[in-house]
Order: structure tokens, then C-alpha cells, then sequence
């Protein structure tokens, strides 16, 4: 760990354009960082500002996002006024929610998110996300929560939560340094056989690791497809990954209507009653204060009557 700076105080100008990193605003990646401290600017903007050269630690350049910081470290933006940047933010609102808590102790708490709720809250979403219901959960018992990873709003499956600011930092550090194992069902269109993507993504490495489980032929849409049922795990994480790789090896996810097959998406859903993707996060495990911790969610209803029906028409 750097030194710590003397005068903090005396460190951070008046145009809020330099901050000393320090116990409370502390986060493992810069990038995070500053989407912490300027949460006013636009994600698009912030990265931008990494691409052109305006992101300063140590008074040193950086361009590289996921560069680690330390307490005592300086991060400054240079040659662009944020000032100008008025993106409308608000605080976290607690919302009464039903969960369904899979654990919790004293550092942790993981639920089995369902599908349709935003895991933290963004525009023109009206429904109370799980960060929202976890918040009100924690005024009730306690505690403070801190999200450490992301499922998309459509993907069900295990989420884990920290309960303080320390727990938070090194949850997140074991995740972004691949200590933690991730494993997922989906269902593509297509046969697949058992393969790792290591296609990057967004410029960045990105791994996964795929094996069929069970392959179902149906009709649909006038035609017979054949569908197959994988056991995915990945190595990293970058945004969309699973959905990204697969729909690149022509293997795209049923009813994922961002990267998918949008003729077969509708005729599916039609027949089979499914109205999200077919993505449930299984399994986490990790090693964490000296205890082995692994946590498993059940499929959701949705998906299970879909291998249920399925299933009856191959008997």
C-alpha cells in the first residue's frame, strides 16, 4: 500500500476535478472509481475520458480502466471540465420486496434474482430493482448492501451481495481476478458440442466454456430446429459474455432478443409461453475469510415448465 498524503484537504480543487483515494471512496479499478465519484457523468462520457488521455493517477496518464488503485493514490481528470456534465442521478430508495434469500451470515447475503427486475436501478425503469429491496432488507436487520457483480435484467440466478464496504472491495477483487466459479444453463438454437470462446470482447479477453447437456428437436415456426441444452461457465466477465459468444458461434440463446434469432425467438415463445431469455446463473462458489462457500439456484418456474414440455414431447 502507497503512503498516505499528508493535507487531503489541500489536494482536491474546487472544480471537484481531483480526489485522493482514501477508506471511504476506495474501489479496486479506477474506472470504478470515478463512476463513483462522478456520478453525474454518463458511463459513456467517463470511459471517454479514458480513451482520450484525460484520466490522471499519481499524475501519471492512464488509459487503461481496469488499472487498480491503492489508498493514497490520486486520481485527477485533466483537460476536460466535468463540470459541464449534468446527467440526472438520484439516491438509492429502499423498497419493500419479497426475496428469495439462498444464504446469509454476518458479510453475505445471496438471493436467487428472478428474471424481469434490474438488479440496480436505471432510466425509464419504474419497478424496484434487487439493490432497492436488499436496501429496505438491511434498514429492517442491519446492515448496508453493496453489489460486487451484475445479472442482466432478464437473467435469473445467483447474485451475491456484501454486507459493508470492506467485504464489497475484496468480493469484488476475487471476482475480477477469475477466484470465483461461475456456471450458468441456457438453451441455444442449434446443436452444440463442447468448446471454449475465447473470442474478446469489447478488446478485452473473454472465456467461456461450454458442454451440451441434452439436445431436443421440435417444431416450430413451420420448421424443425433442433435445440440444445448447455452447462456454460465463464472465466471473466465481460458484460453479456454468454450471450455475445454464443450468438457468434451461431448458437444464439432462445428468446434473447438482442443477439438472437428474432423469427425463431417469436415462434417460441409463441408455442412454448417463454418471455425472456433462456439464462439462469446455477452456481457460485468461492473460498472467502478462510470458508468455502456454494451457492446454488434452483431454475426458475418459467424455465423448468419449458424442459418439461419439452421433455413430454420427446416421451
Amino acid at each position: 500500500m502507497r503512503n498516505e498524503v499528508k493535507n487531503n484537504k489541500s489536494l482536491v480543487k474546487a472544480d471537484k476535478q481531483l480526489w485522493l483515494v482514501d477508506n471511504n471512496n476506495y474501489f479496486s479499478r479506477v474506472d470504478k472509481f470515478l463512476r463513483n465519484v462522478l456520478k453525474n457523468v454518463p458511463l459513456s462520457a467517463i470511459y471517454k475520458l479514458f480513451r482520450t488521455g484525460k484520466v490522471y493517477v499519481n499524475d501519471k496518464r492512464v488509459k487503461e480502466p481496469s488499472m487498480k488503485l491503492e489508498i493514497g493514490d490520486r486520481v485527477e481528470i485533466k483537460n476536460e471540465d466535468i463540470s459541464k456534465y449534468n446527467r440526472e442521478f438520484k439516491e438509492l430508495r429502499s423498497a419493500k420486496m419479497k426475496l428469495d434469500i439462498i444464504f446469509e451470515d454476518d458479510e453475505l447475503i445471496v438471493v436467487n434474482k428472478p428474471a424481469g427486475i434490474s438488479v440496480h436501478p436505471g432510466k425509464n425503469v419504474n419497478k424496484p430493482s434487487i439493490i432497492e429491496g436488499l436496501k429496505y432488507y438491511g434498514e429492517k436487520t442491519g446492515f448496508e448492501p453493496f453489489l460486487v457483480h451484475r445479472l442482466d435484467k432478464e437473467t435469473s440466478g445467483v447474485l451475491i451481495v456484501a454486507k459493508n464496504r470492506q467485504t464489497a472491495r475484496e468480493l469484488s477483487e476475487m471476482i475480477s481476478s477469475r477466484n470465483v466459479e461461475k456456471r450458468y444453463v441456457t438453451m441455444v438454437f442449434g446443436r452444440a458440442e463442447r468448446q471454449e470462446i475465447n473470442v474478446p470482447i469489447d478488446s478485452q479477453e473473454a472465456r467461456t466454456i461450454i458442454k451440451p447437456l441434452k439436445v431436443f428437436r421440435t417444431k416450430i415456426g413451420g420448421e424443425w430446429v433442433e435445440l440444445t441444452l448447455l452447462d456454460v461457465e465463464i472465466e471473466t466477465g465481460r458484460k453479456h459474455q454468454i450471450r455475445k459468444h454464443l450468438s457468434m458461434k451461431n448458437l444464439p440463446i432462445i428468446c434473447d432478443n438482442d443477439y438472437g434469432n428474432f423469427r425463431l425467438n417469436r415462434a417460441f415463445s409463441k408455442k412454448y409461453g417463454l418471455k425472456r431469455q433462456f439464462l439462469h446463473c446455477k452456481k457460485m462458489a468461492l473460498s472467502f475469510h478462510g470458508k468455502s462457500y456454494q451457492f446454488i439456484a434452483e431454475l426458475s418456474e418459467d424455465l423448468q415448465t419449458v424442459l418439461k414440455v419439452l421433455e413430454s414431447e420427446v416421451d
